[in-house]
This record gives structure tokens, C-alpha cells and sequence, in this order.
């Protein structure tokens, strides 16, 4: 009684880049429309009530049916041919097939396979046993696919499958972006690209816009779509790059093997890439998605070098200016804002022009604020990191900063980011040195991770992550050095419960990487080998009879050589 519904309203379309009837199974964003008399059990104005047939007037007389009329009716219940003379109209077309053609985007969402084979820390002169992944991609202009880094990392080998076909085609990756996450790959097959029209990009969605993301995540085969909105935008942790950048989070729901997918708009335009989630017991269907600036970014790069060079960095640490003594202590005015610097990387090229307290007015002639933010659209403020972010590496900038009650300008060279214990090995095998069953090793993030577990922040010993956290590269090829392990043999006896310990000198002189190490102890004419390591430890050892041990403990390991092929050039 109390229904309110319209009389005669269609049902809803599909928008585009979402479909209706061949998704995944497990899809929570289907629904079927009360509405639809072609349902049974449904009715206008009362849904569930079965529908009330008309029946014709008492005074219309019934005319029967004639034998032929009869009879052809009995052929069609029995599926035989309909009698010669007869009009049988053709069948409907099934709505899958009018689906296709109002999403055409779909068709460009390809499934990623991929054999990764990745390296082993533990034991760096070999690599751990390989394992396949799926994920998803889609194709782009120039006959090239984007996906995601981590859907690729550490690959052997990795293949495409468009939808609808059973054919797995071979692909080359062109190019990996770690810090944002994302990869560009090609297929040398033509027939790969028959039929399908590129991915194109929309602009940045703002906020409560429908987003529609599309991928082949686990739980079937086929492609899935889930829906949402735009429920954020802002400057995000990216996990797989330990960095910082522009991001969107959604309310969709992104699982395993959706990594890689595009996010639609309702105008079918690319606005992002599916990349991670928020597993927490307390948050519910949090995704978070790649938006075509970074995207635009990654592959412009690639296209004007070459290759990928990353994402520029300022290169300072620096401090809110919120209370205002503080403000006042830094000879700021009233109206000045801005953040004061508190430590800049001695390998960054503003090192030489920028100063530990000066206070950063703004950057490229926008203001920053007192919180480190700036205006970003209506409405929204962002962390200017973001315009950083979107210059390229070499590019310049102009900095002004207050130094002393004095406004400076500065134009400042941009550079990547060099840190005393990388994020990334970037696809190279890990380095390692062995001598009288002592691995040295250069630490990493992936190598505190494979020693510790993700929780490595947490379990790693408080000197490496203090390193990790605070310290700073003093020059571009510094690296810290650890002993990663000892092979216990006769000649090391007493030393066995070294592990993932600092070298910090050799005979006297410091460590500067493991590079400089290799050459200081294959040089070595002194009778003794001495390693300072942290925590005041040293190792002493006869130059003599280490060297000679060492092929010993080799062949006993079965390791084929002393150390690992970029230390031998």
C-alpha cells in the first residue's frame, strides 16, 4: 500500500564499464530490478505479489483451434520443424551479447600470468624455488599493457590472455616503476592486439564519484567487476615502494589478482589502477588505486628516457611551524607560513644551497602552509610532497625559503632518492662476499625481510632498523655492511653465533661498502684479517690459513663462487 514506484519505468542500463550478467560469481554489486515484469513473481506497484491474469468476456465465443493449428503446436512443444508456411520469428539476443557492446573498455582488461623466481638472502649465490601468480592488466595505447610492479617482480616469465580467448601469449616487460608500483609490458604476436580497442584515460576523479574496478581476482576465471566511490584522495603510503604518493581510496572491494585492473568511471575512462588494500579487523572494504597522474607520470617518463628514472625527492626532513612562538623564535611574520627543515640528505643536490632551520616559504611559486600542506582542489588540501612528485628526475624548481629574517630564492636540481638501505634490489641478484665461512652481505629492505618477516620493523635488531629509519647516506655509493651468517668450519670456530652484525672497519679502515671490502681483503698482505664489528665485537683472523679455507668451505657448501658477480669487475 505504501509503494510508491513508478508505473512503466525501464529498467536501468548498465553503466559503462560495469556488466551485468557474465561476472564473477562471487559479485556482491549484481542486482536485478524489482521492477522488471520480464521477472517472475514480480508486479508494478507490488513486488512479490504473482500478477493477475485477464481472462476475455463471457460473450466473446471461444473459436476453436483447427487440426492444423493443432498440430503445429504439438510439433513445436516436441521441438520438430514448424510446418511449411509459417513465419517463426528468430530468437531474442541473449543480454550477455548487448552487454559487451556497451562496455567495449571490458574487452581491453587482459589476465597476467606470471613465473616468478626470486632471490634468496639467506643463501645469496642461489635463488629460492619458483612460484606462478596471476593478476590482471589492461592494454593502452601503443601496443602496450600496464599492470602492476609487484605482479612482475622477480620474473621469468610472463604471459597475457585476453578475455574470451584460450590463448596465452608471450610478453616482454619494458619497463618496472617500484616506487609507484607499476609496469609496462608488449607482445611481439599481431594477434594479440586484433580487436581490441585501447584503454583511455579520464581525469582525476573528485570525491563520491562512482569508480567501477575490473580485474580477474581469485575465486574464478572469468573477469569480475565490484563498484564504489571515491571515499578519499590524498598523499599514500605505497607498500610495494616504501613510498609516498598521490592516491585514491575506494570502498570497492580489490582482492588477490585484481592487482593490476583499471578503475572505470561512469563514462568508461581509466581514472586509476587497482593496487592494494586495508586488511585490518576494524575497516571494512578499504581499496586503494592508482590515479592517472602517477600513472600519466610513469609512463611519460619512460617514453622521454627511455626508460623508468623514478620519482624525484627534496630531500629534507622538515618540521611543522603550527605554534606560533616558534614562528616567531624563526623571525617569520604574521603573515608567512611555511615548514622549517630539520635535516637535508648530504647526498641531495639542495645540500649545497639549502641549511638545517631554514623555513620553506614555497615551492615552484605556490605557498606552503604551516602544516605542510597546499591547495590542492575546492575544498581539499594536500601535502606538497604532491607537487614534488610531479616534476621528473633533472628537472628544477624554485624554492623559497626564509633564512635569518631573509627571503631567498633558490633554483634547485631535482634527484631520486639514495638511501643507506635501499627499498628495492630492483631485479639484481643480492651481492655477497665470502671469506674463511664468513657471508658478508649489503643490507636492504628486502633482505631485513626475508631475515625477518614482514613484521621486520618490529623483529629486526634496533641497530639495523635505527639505520633504517634515521640514518643517512654520506655519499652515493655507501652501503651497510652486515656478516649475514657464519659456515661453521674449523678455521671460524668461536664465531658461529654471528649474525646479521655491522662491519665497521677492516684492519682500520672504515667500510664503505661491500665493494671497498672485497678489495681490502683480497689485497690484504698483513698477517691478520681484523673485522670491527658493532656492539665493540671484532673478528681476527690468520691471513694465510683464512684464505686458504675458504675454497674448502665452498666446495663443502656447494657454492660456486667466493662472491657474487658484481664484485668481480
Amino acid at each position: 500500500m505504501g509503494d510508491k514506484r513508478k508505473r512503466g519505468r525501464k529498467p536501468r542500463s548498465p553503466p559503462n564499464g560495469t556488466a551485468a550478467e557474465e561476472e564473477h560469481p562471487n559479485n556482491a554489486t549484481t542486482s536485478t530490478n524489482a521492477d522488471d515484469d520480464s521477472l517472475p513473481g514480480s508486479s508494478r506497484g507490488r513486488p512479490g505479489r504473482p500478477k493477475k491474469l485477464k481472462h476475455k468476456k463471457k460473450s466473446e465465443p471461444r473459436i476453436p483451434a483447427s487440426p492444423e493449428r493443432r498440430s503445429s503446436r504439438l510439433a513445436e512443444q516436441n521441438g520438430d520443424c514448424a510446418p511449411t508456411g509459417l513465419v517463426v520469428e528468430p530468437p531474442l539476443m541473449p543480454k550477455w551479447e548487448s552487454v559487451v557492446k556497451v562496455v567495449p573498455a571490458m574487452d581491453a582488461v587482459v589476465k597476467v600470468f606470471c613465473v616468478h623466481t626470486e632471490p634468496n638472502f639467506s643463501l645469496p649465490w642461489q635463488r629460492k624455488r619458483q612460484y606462478s601468480s596471476s593478476s590482471s592488466g589492461f592494454i593502452i595505447g601503443g601496443k602496450r599493457v600496464l599492470t602492476n610492479a609487484h605482479s612482475v617482480e622477480h620474473h621469468t616469465q610472463v604471459k597475457l590472455k585476453k578475455r574470451g580467448s584460450d590463448t596465452k601469449y608471450l610478453a616482454t616487460v619494458l619497463a618496472i616503476g617500484t616506487e609507484c608500483d607499476i609496469a609496462l609490458l608488449t607482445v611481439s604476436d599481431d594477434e594479440f592486439w586484433d580487436g581490441v580497442s585501447p584503454v583511455e584515460f579520464g581525469d582525476l576523479p573528485a570525491l563520491q564519484d562512482a569508480v567501477t574496478v575490473v580485474g580477474y581476482p581469485i575465486g574464478g576465471d572469468t573477469i569480475s567487476v565490484t563498484s564504489g566511490v571515491v571515499s578519499r584522495m590524498e598523499i599514500l603510503s605505497y607498500v610495494h615502494g616504501s613510498t609516498e604518493l598521490l592516491g585514491l581510496q575506494i570502498d570497492a572491494a580489490i582482492n588477490s589478482g585484481n592487482s593490476g585492473g583499471p578503475a572505470f568511471s561512469d563514462k568508461g575512462k581509466c581514472v586509476g589502477i587497482a593496487f592494494q588494500s586495508l586488511k585490518h579487523e576494524d575497516v571494512e572494504n578499504i581499496g586503494y588505486v592508482i590515479p592517472t597522474p602517477v600513472i600519466q607520470h610513469f609512463i611519460q617518463d619512460y617514453e622521454k628516457n627511455g626508460a623508468y628514472t623514478g620519482f624525484p625527492i627534496l630531500g629534507v626532513e622538515w618540521q611543522k611551524m603550527e605554534n606560533p612562538d616558534l614562528r616567531k623564535s624563526m623571525g617569520m611574520g604574521p603573515d608567512q607560513k611555511g615548514v622549517r627543515i630539520r635535516r637535508i640528505e648530504p647526498t641531495a643536490p639542495e645540500s649545497h644551497v639549502l641549511k638545517p632551520s631554514d623555513v620553506i616559504l614555497s615551492f615552484d611559486g605556490i605557498n606552503i602552509a604551516n602544516d605542510g600542506t597546499v591547495p590542492f582542489r575546492h575544498g581539499e588540501r594536500i601535502g606538497f610532497s604532491y607537487l614534488v612528485s610531479q616534476k621528473y628526475t633533472g628537472d628544477t624548481a624554485l624554492v623559497k625559503v626564509l633564512r635569518k629574517s631573509k627571503i631567498l630564492e633558490f633554483n634547485i636540481k631535482l634527484a631520486t632518492h639514495k638511501r643507506l638501505i635501499p627499498a628495492h634490489i630492483k631485479g639484481r641478484p643480492p651481492s655477497y662476499y665470502i671469506v674463511a665461512g664468513f657471508v658478508f652481505a649489503a643490507v636492504s629492505v628486502p633482505y631485513l625481510r626475508s631475515e625477518y618477516g614482514k613484521d621486520y620493523e618490529f623483529d629486526a635488531p634496533v641497530k639495523l632498523l635505527d639505520k633504517h629509519l634515521h640514518a643517512m647516506a654520506q655519499s652515493v655509493d655507501e652501503q651497510l655492511v652486515v656478516i649475514s651468517q657464519v659456515l661453521v668450519a674449523d678455521i671460524n670456530i668461536g664465531y658461529e653465533e654471528i649474525v646479521n652484525t655491522q662491519v665497521l672497519a677492516f684492519n682500520g679502515k672504515p667500510v664503505k661498502n661491500l665493494k671497498s671490502l672485497v678489495s681490502m681483503v683480497e689485497s690484504c698482505e698483513d698477517e691478520y684479517l681484523k673485522f670491527d664489528l658493532e656492539y665493540q665485537q671484532i673478528v681476527v683472523l690468520k691471513t694465510s690459513t683464512a684464505k686458504a679455507a675458504t675454497l674448502d668451505i665452498l666446495t663443502t657448501h656447494c657454492i660456486p663462487s667466493a662472491m657474487s658477480d658484481d664484485l668481480k669487475t
